[in-house]
């Protein structure tokens, strides 16, 4: 049987991480009747002509499949689930509407318990992956192995070999595995998301359901999508279905070269409407070095909010054009305050490079070389200015190894600084509070009864303003004690919350 679905919330929706975690059955989903239509003649698709000069049959993917479905496996894992839910079985309390659930076609089942860890409630899950080495390296998501105790990588000749974590990044969602194979191992061939257009023929092949190998294909709807999920952000959306277990899975150009990993879906069912995002494989490829090698990845902090300059923005401050970033916070003692940035600013280049939206500057402050120095262009009251910034190292409470001490400060929060108008409503001040993106299920967050849309005020007694801030703040909690945190819930009413590391 297959799975639950994980989901994210996106814009009053659901953003369906497309992962098949837990102990579930599938349902069919059966078309109401059709009312009688008046057939419309058809015609035959117009051959290419000098009125349509590019029209053309449409594609076959058939080499494309052949030479890559080979490469992509079925990433399985075994995870302990919480048992707090005595009632329905379920490992999750918000599975209430999963199949172990009182409505779900298993209430009452329980999955066995595993002596191997603890005696906790064993939990299987299900993504894809592939291969991007001979010697056994698999690129997949994060989410489809952050909390797994065990990693099985199946392959399209059957074989089922154990994996192990080389690296992970929960901020942009990618995780690298290991196999050990005594045969030959087919890899995929690595191609430019950058280079992608709109309206490019994508296919996706992954294992949804646990429909091994199933492929698909669409189009590139939109690039650079921006869905909430990070400060990195910048998704390729296409229509190519994909669904709950192509997590990690590639999504290929016509040309059979990876453009991207497989990783969520909008959707207010949870299943596929269309609308699917892809981490870009050109993103990848910058990351992978780095995790294979120190298993998680190092970015560099400037130590601002930031958000988009809207032409109503740029009018009433009285700068010129659209693009850039607006500086709305920096943290004290951060990089940006040292060099003199200041709210109101807005920052046009970093180092010789165009800001033309809040998420390029993220992912170039991110990827600059920690102790570098680089010459930043704003704009100030409508008067270009120039300073020079070294950027510092970034804290992090996330960590990319269930190994390693650095787990024991993995809270499972998802961050985003607050704007002025959120601000306003909630009657803070201005650089007050970080807004809780998400909270992780059976994280230390959520045992705490934090949750999603809550606002951090305080870390251990430190005012916070800023996601940078609050995760500089957890980082320099011993891995040991536990983190308090001063939440403003959205009905109101402040209240703290001790965090107990793992």
């Amino acid at each position: 049987m297959d799975s639950i679905t994980k989901h994210r919330v996106l814009a009053g929706a659901v953003a369906a991480c497309l992962y098949a975690g837990g102990f579930a059955a599938g349902r069919l989903v059966h078309d109401e009747p059709a009312h009688a239509a008046t057939p419309v003649p058809t015609t035959a698709a117009p051959e290419a002509s000098e009125a349509h000069p590019g029209a053309r049959g449409l594609p076959s993917f058939a080499g494309i499949v052949a030479s890559a479905a080979p490469a992509v496996v079925h990433v399985g894992t075994v995870s302990v689930a919480n048992t707090a839910d005595e009632d329905s079985g379920s490992g999750d309390p918000s599975d209430d509407d999963g199949p172990l659930g009182p409505g779900g076609p298993f209430h009452g089942f329980r999955m066995p318990r595993d002596p191997r860890f603890g005696g906790g409630e064993a939990r299987r899950g299900a993504g894809s992956g592939f291969f991007i080495r001979k010697d056994g390296v698999v690129l997949t998501n994060n989410h489809v192995v952050e909390h797994a105790k065990e990693i099985t990588v199946a392959l399209s000749d059957g074989r089922k070999l154990p994996a192990k974590v080389l690296g992970r990044d929960p901020k942009t969602d990618l995780a690298v595995l290991k196999i050990d194979s005594k045969e030959p191992l087919h890899v995929v061939q690595m191609g430019d998301s950058d280079g992608l257009s709109v309206g490019d023929w994508v296919v996706a092949i992954g294992n949804p359901f646990g429909l091994d190998n199933t492929v698909t294909a669409g189009i590139v709807s939109a690039k650079g999508r921006a869905i909430g999920q990070g400060p990195y952000d910048h998704f390729i959306q296409t229509d190519a279905s994909i669904n709950p277990g192509n997590s990690g899975g590639p999504l290929f150009d016509e040309h059979g070269n990876v453009v991207g990993i497989n990783t969520a879906i909008f959707s207010q069912s949870g299943g596929n409407i269309g609308i699917g995002f892809a981490i870009p494989i050109n993103m990848a490829k910058e990351l992978v070095p780095e995790l294979e090698e120190k298993g998680h990845v190092t970015r560099g902090w400037l130590g601002v909010s930031i958000q988009k300059l809207t032409p109503e923005l740029a009018e009433s401050m009285g700068t010129e054009g659209g693009q850039g970033a607006l500086v709305a916070g920096v943290t004290p003692d951060s990089p940006a305050a040292k060099a003199d940035v200041q709210p109101g600013d807005v920052i046009r280049r970093w180092d010789g490079k165009a800001i033309d939206e809040p998420g390029t500057l993220s992912m170039l402050v991110a990827g600059t070389p920690i102790g570098r120095t680089v010459p930043v262009e704003l704009s100030r009251d409508g008067k270009s200015k120039d300073v020079e910034v070294t950027v510092a190292k970034l804290a992090d409470d996330e960590s990319a190894s269930d190994d390693g001490p650095a787990h024991r400060g993995k809270w499972g929060l998802s961050l985003r600084d607050l704007t002025p108008d959120e601000r306003r409503e909630r009657d803070l001040a201005a650089g007050t509070g970080v807004l809780l993106a998400g909270v992780v299920p059976d994280s230390p967050a959520a045992e705490a009864g934090v949750k999603a849309g809550d606002v951090v005020l305080q870390v251990n007694r430190h005012p916070v303003g800023s996601a940078a801030a609050l995760q500089a703040e957890a980082g320099k909690a011993a891995a040991d004690k536990p983190l308090l945190l001063l939440v403003r819930p959205a009905e109101g009413g402040d209240r703290f919350a001790a965090l107990s590391p793992r």
